[in-house]
């Protein structure tokens, strides 16, 4: 059995722990989506029992985040499928997030190496505390880069960084290089998931194009972009900051950010922290990682 499926199996298993009827149903037509923070860990730790529940934890962990997301956000689609919240309503929503943390952390309290549920655990504090954060940038237009980069470590990175750190750990590797590597890994995975809501289609995308503008997340290009403007272009922008967009309202944002040339610098970005991260363990032996960084960087969904 492949590694990946070996943890979903033990995702589902751990639910089915539950007892709970309704739990099942809510998460039968659930899609496993890139696992892209059990491919890091399986890299640096190799596959075994421990690192096989370490990585159910973190995808119940994540999932949790993203069901309680798609209720901020609003949103009612999710990897080209109707939402939790979209079926069965935000309250089920919440709840059943509720649920895959609860179950995620007690299972981490039940792991062999207390350093390792220390640092998970610590992450989901600061990924809740990110999360706040973009709530709060969503009052009104951000145009502080630093502060949006402060956000996306808090809410993306640090759950990444901390699946590095606990893999680095569980096969005595240098947790610090490996921690290094995830923050730049999510902070890149961050900015490219923000340029692909601009440049991909929604049928790639799996919901809407534009989409973070529309809720009211002014992102990496948005921040660049409005201080290439001029100022009857910042006003433009921010009159449209929010809100559902007309076709001539959303093609003018578009060519703007191509223009500007606000999305091929947060591509170099995105490029330079990649770098950074390939470059912290480039003593490792881990081709593998240089090669998930790579194709991250590189993806078009």
């Amino acid at each position: 059995m492949e590694a990946l499926d070996q943890i979903s199996n033990k995702i589902m298993c751990f639910l089915k722990e539950l007892n709970s009827p309704y739990v099942l149903e809510m998460i039968q037509n659930l899609q496993s989506g890139k696992m892209l923070r059990s491919k890091l860990a399986l890299n640096i730790a190799g596959i075994s029992e421990d690192s096989i529940l370490l990585c159910a934890i973190i995808e119940m962990i994540q999932s949790a985040s993203l069901f309680h997301d798609d209720v901020i956000d609003n949103a009612k689609i999710r990897r080209n499928k109707p939402s939790i919240n979209a079926t069965f309503g935000d309250k089920h929503a919440i709840m059943l997030g509720d649920v895959f943390y609860s179950k995620a952390f007690f299972e981490l309290s039940k792991f062999g190496n207390i350093e390792i549920a220390q640092i998970i655990s610590n992450s989901v504090v600061q990924l809740s505390i990110g999360e706040i954060l973009d709530v709060k940038m969503s009052d009104e237009f951000n145009s502080d880069e630093s502060r949006y980069l402060d956000m996306i470590e808090l809410k993306t990175a640090s759950l990444i960084e901390a699946t590095a750190k606990s893999a680095a750990i569980l096969a005595n590797k240098d947790s610090e290089s490996f921690g290094l590597y995830g923050r730049n890994l999510g902070l890149a995975f961050q900015i490219i998931d923000d340029i692909l809501d601009i440049t991909q289609t929604s049928s790639t995308l799996g919901k809407p194009s534009l989409s973070d503008f529309k809720e009211g997340k002014s992102t990496l290009p948005y921040i660049y972009l409005y201080h290439h403007l001029d100022k009857g272009g910042k006003d433009r922008l921010l009159e449209c900051f929010g809100r559902k967009l007309s076709d001539d309202e959303q093609s003018w944002i578009v060519e703007n950010l191509h223009s500007s040339g606000a999305i091929k610098k947060s591509h170099t970005l995105a490029q330079k922290l990649a770098q950074d991260g390939i470059e912290a363990i480039i003593n490792q032996s881990c081709d593998k990682l240089i090669e998930i960084m790579e194709n991250m960087i590189c993806r078009d969904f």
